[in-house]
């Protein structure tokens, strides 16, 4: 269940065929759900409620044909490993990882592994970007049950169809505004039939506070109170983190995918994110449009290349694409999320679909 299979139908541009960042050609997503154990909380036996999402940025091999890549940070208390290269470099060489907090080291040695052997050379050094959020609520953080076979079966189930949603992968045990969360996706067309870009977004959503949880403007959150559907059932929690990929077609440079990653966090934001103090808000935008500038073998390789820039002026359609897009995703994840029990009996209850589509209704917005 999506979004607009409510008929909430957020923004005014089209979304792609699938509404997913794999519209954008050659992106591929996997998941790995790992799901076992109920009562008390025994750290390295369980319950484990967790898993790993990667995104693969084309069918090649990005450390051979990199791609021009840039990010936002909205709070830094997070973690994006190999995300200063990407800085300093404008360049994605690897596939994007996303987990819980505690994991984050040991999927990001398992995209090494991955990368050494890719396209049957070896690689001679590699620094994968993996985001995390933090699923110990529900969770055996501590027991790091995430492990390299995991990684290895999500690039090996990474397809470019449609985007499984909720508690999969990395988002297996995550929350947002007090209902159960984790992986979300949606995507935008611009520029119409000729000339047309994409722009994709997938977010793993573990932030907000029940109260400020908006849903295409409307002050969800306020009106789904805690005497309505309870939770979350644990001690004042912190806002939480939310993390996310851009994915988009269009030719951009290192400068406008930075920007375009910057407003992803705008989507955020009209949702009900704040960037709180306690938060990891990070955002990585790739684009495809000048793939194969950077060949590997640096003796091979011209002295100069030719580029296709996106002129600035057309740009402002691309960043609306990433606000909505981020936005629906977001809802997305909300409502595909199904109820779960996790470690102590601690429990985050879906957002009702009922009870969304009533208060939607009460503030004139009607399915569409």
């Amino acid at each position: 269940m999506r979004a607009r299979d409510l008929g909430i139908v957020i923004g005014d541009l089209a979304p792609g065929p699938l509404n997913a960042i794999t519209d954008v050609a050659g992106v591929r997503v996997g998941h790995t759900t790992l799901i076992s154990g109920d009562g008390p909380l025994v750290v390295g036996s369980g319950p484990i409620r967790t898993g790993v999402t990667v995104i693969l940025p084309h069918e090649g091999d990005p450390g051979r044909e990199p791609l021009f890549a840039g990010s936002h940070t909205l709070n830094g208390n997070g973690e994006v490993t190999g995300l200063e290269w990407v800085r300093e470099s404008g360049m994605l060489t690897t596939p994007i990882g996303v987990t819980n907090t505690h994991s984050v080291g040991v999927v990001r040695d398992a995209l090494v592994a991955a990368g050494m052997t890719a396209g049957g050379r070896a690689r001679p050094w590699s620094l994968p970007g993996v985001a995390e959020t933090w699923d110990g609520y529900l969770n055996d953080v501590d027991g790091q049950h995430v492990r390299a076979e995991h990684l290895f079966e999500a690039l090996a189930g990474a397809t470019a169809g449609p985007v499984a949603e909720g508690n999969v992968g990395g988002g297996t045990g995550m929350k947002a505004f007090g209902f159960k969360a984790g992986i979300g996706t949606a995507s935008r067309r611009v520029g119409g039939d000729r000339g047309g870009y994409t722009v994709g977004v997938l977010v793993q959503a573990n932030h907000g506070r029940r109260s400020h949880l908006r849903v295409d403007g409307v002050p969800v959150g306020r009106e789904i109170g805690q005497d309505e559907v309870p939770g979350p059932d644990v001690p004042a929690p912190a806002a939480g983190s939310i993390v996310g990929v851009v994915a988009t077609d269009a030719p951009l440079l290192p400068q406008q995918c930075r920007r375009l990653a910057q407003r992803a966090e705008l989507g955020v934001a009209r949702g009900g994110g704040g960037g709180e103090n306690d938060s990891g808000d990070f955002f990585i935008a790739f684009a495809t449009g000048n793939r194969g500038l950077q060949p590997e073998d640096a003796e091979a390789a011209p002295p100069t290349v030719g580029l296709t820039m996106l002129n600035d002026n057309h740009i402002d359609a691309l960043f609306w694409a990433a606000i909505e897009a981020t936005e629906e995703a977001v809802v997305n994840a909300l409502v595909a999320a199904e109820t779960m029990v996790g470690r102590d009996g601690i429990t985050f209850h879906a957002l009702p679909h009922d009870g969304l589509m009533a208060v939607m209704g009460r503030y004139g917005r009607a399915p569409r």
